[in-house]
């Protein structure tokens, strides 16, 4: 196995100044005092050129940790935020000045994977959630994913690099708001090898292709976080509809 402490490799990304910067100096410091994040196979990452990376999601503080994870290992993390954020005074400005991409709510997932495509074209990588909001599995594993990261690597011919994090639940605990400065979290980030999707890249990208190809990205990130867990996530991936549950919002 692999590993990487993200304190060897430097890429033109990270040190070209930028947007990034400033917000780095701000969220990185104290990251690092209530935290103490190990990343596994970091090196898998591409050092250039854009990609989907697909984590798994179970805490609202997820999308801080990723962000520097990716941060820490040399590429500057945008992701597809939630376009009320980009209301917020002083929060937006940060999201634009960073290039993040708005997502509107129950919009139309064509208008954000257009809004993704400046990203891709400019060979920068994007951080796609395929559950689409947090677990509702009971025991925090991946649930059922939707298929926009998989319909964007594909249309545009770029990898997907699966990755799966533990221990973000003692940072902030799912649906909590309270982040616990102490005793530090300890969290493992683990990245995967780009998921096989060769078999989609000439079919036409049906529901059947898109659901298949995704299911592909789950068990992929699935495997990582038993890697990380030690233990078997359930045989049957948990499906809210299934469940009588809504696909948004908080749910105990």
């Amino acid at each position: 196995m692999r590993r990487d402490n993200g304190s060897v490799r430097r890429k033109p990304e990270k040190t070209t100044p930028s947007a990034f910067w400033p917000v780095a100096a701000l969220v990185v410091p104290p990251l690092r005092l209530i935290t103490r994040i190990r990343v596994i196979d970091g090196d898998k990452v591409p050092a250039s050129g854009a990609f989907v990376l697909a984590p798994n999601h179970y805490s609202e503080i997820d999308p801080v940790v990723m962000g520097y994870t990716l941060w820490r290992v040399g590429r500057a993390p945008r992701f597809l935020a939630k376009a009320s954020l980009f209301k917020v005074p002083v929060v937006g400005a940060v999201l634009r000045g960073t290039g993040q991409v708005p997502v509107e709510r129950g919009g139309r997932a064509s208008t954000t994977l257009e809004a993704a495509q400046e990203l891709v074209a400019k060979g920068r990588p994007v951080i796609v959630y395929p559950e689409g909001s947090l677990t509702r599995d009971p025991g925090m594993w991946p649930m059922r994913g939707k298929t926009g990261a998989v319909r964007l690597a594909l249309e545009h011919g770029i990898p997907v690099i699966p990755a799966a994090h533990w221990g973000t639940q003692h940072l902030m605990a799912r649906y909590g708001k309270k982040i616990s400065v102490f005793p530090p979290a300890k969290i493992t980030v683990k990245f995967g090898d780009p998921v096989d999707l060769s078999a989609y890249r000439d079919r036409t990208l049906d529901a059947a292709a898109l659901s298949e190809a995704t299911e592909l990205v789950m068990d992929a990130v699935t495997d990582l976080l038993e890697d990380l867990r030690g233990e078997s996530a359930p045989a049957e991936r948990w499906d809210p509809k299934k469940q009588g549950q809504s696909e948004t919002g908080r749910f105990e």
